[in-house]
């Protein structure tokens, strides 16, 4: 199959922080372990986003701390509004929680989504087990490039505080764990430590080499999230990833950069056809779909999407021939020989539904009326236009012969 993007069991990362890892599922898998990535409109003119989702959950303002969760189970808390033990109810449903350990330089010296930032990170189990020690570990903040908890609660420390963050595991590696070191639903307690925080490097100053790793590096944390059915988050990943690609540029990049972007670019839109198919959100889907078909005509998994994204809207007749030229091109792929013989049989029966329609709209008999006896003629009986017109040629022979006399 054409290598035209890679599989969803790719990405997933090897530590909590990184969201990197080595793509490896097989190419002919085009259903069950698929591509996808987000993205803006590239074209300056339009600016709306593919993904029409809900925006991520935001924490800019964090709800007053709630009495009755200050103090979770074995943490000891103060009561004064400024004791540094006191429990801060991040999002107000007692699923993340953090606690200032070591104070930091003041509210004004808290990092800015989109910054880079740099934390020391320790993550432990609920039996204290030790599954992570970064001590140094740098992400954008706001993209989701590492755990949720983490991007919800770095952007409320201070420069130099030290916080503890107890998290649900839906803010961390969620039902899937993360093997072999943290069960599936296991919750965290994180010590984190702000050691820095900087402006994100400029886009239009990068080079090709630059922006390739960058976006490569967003689109193998929305693999991640994909393989974790986490489709918001996959798709807010993907999204990023197409935003640095299709970003001005100052900077010249060679031929085999500019391929390589190019099959970034189209990576990230297969991927965010799946993730919004997956979704149900059919209109975006397709628009993407037909996007990488601008640049790939014959992308195999983008007619394969394309056709599925038809059917699923009752498309049939304009569903078959897509899959048809799929498999044109892959003919041994056995996924879209079921699909396509899948959407042949349904629009068969589509075809006879309204067909049967049309009969009863227009009143025709049913298969159960008496049939009609024409094929019951002799070889030998004419038909009654024919004896019609016949006799109108004869009625208007005698009629002439009669004036012809009369004027005689």
């Amino acid at each position: 199959m054409a290598s035209s993007g890679d599989e969803a069991g790719s990405g997933c990362p090897g530590r909590a922080g990184t969201g990197t890892g080595t793509e490896q599922a097989p190419a002919a898998q085009l259903d069950t372990a698929e591509d996808f990535e987000v993205l803006e409109e590239e074209e300056e003119e339009e600016d709306d986003d593919l993904s029409e989702l809900p925006p991520l959950e935001d924490v800019s303002r964090p709800p007053a701390p709630s009495r009755e969760d200050a103090q979770p189970p074995g943490q000891g808390g103060g009561d004064a509004p400024g004791d540094p033990q006191e429990w801060l109810d991040v999002l107000g449903s007692g699923l993340l929680k953090k606690k200032t350990l070591v104070p930091g330089r003041g509210a004004d010296s808290r990092p800015q989504k989109g910054q880079d930032v740099t934390i020391r990170l320790k993550a432990t189990l609920e039996d204290g087990t030790v599954v992570e020690e970064e001590p140094a570990l740098t992400f954008t903040l706001g993209d989701c490039d590492v755990l949720q908890a983490l991007d919800l609660c770095v952007q409320l420390l201070e420069m130099g505080e030290t916080a503890l963050i107890v998290s649900d595991a839906k803010y961390c590696y969620g039902a899937q764990g993360r093997s072999p070191d943290i069960p599936p639903n296991a919750p965290l307690t994180l010590e984190v430590e702000l050691l820095g925080a900087r402006d994100a490097p400029d886009l239009e100053l990068l080079s090709g080499k630059e922006k390739i790793q960058l976006a490569n590096r967003k689109r193998e944390r929305g693999n991640h999230f994909y393989q974790q059915a986490d489709y918001v988050l996959a798709i807010n990943s993907y999204d990023i990833a197409l935003r640095i690609i299709g970003s001005n540029s100052k900077v010249d990049f060679s031929p085999d950069e500019e391929a390589e972007l190019l099959d970034v670019k189209v990576k990230c839109l297969n991927n965010l056809a799946a993730s919004q198919l997956k979704l149900d959100h059919f209109k975006a889907a397709l628009k993407s779909c037909n996007l990488v078909l601008e640049h790939q005509p014959g992308n195999i998994k983008a007619l394969f999407r394309k056709g599925k994204v038809l059917a699923q809207q009752g498309e049939y007749r304009e569903a078959i021939p897509i899959l048809k030229a799929a498999l044109k091109l892959e003919p041994s792929n056995k996924t879209i020989h079921a699909e396509l013989s899948k959407l042949v049989k349904k629009h068969a029966d589509q075809r006879n539904v309204e067909t049967e329609m049309y009969r009863k709209m227009l009143g025709n008999p049913g298969a159960s009326s008496t049939p009609r006896k024409c094929k019951d003629k002799l070889p030998w009986s004419i038909p009654w236009k024919w004896l019609f017109g016949a006799t109108a040629i004869a009625l208007g022979g005698v009629a002439l012969s009669v004036v012809i006399a009369a004027r005689n």
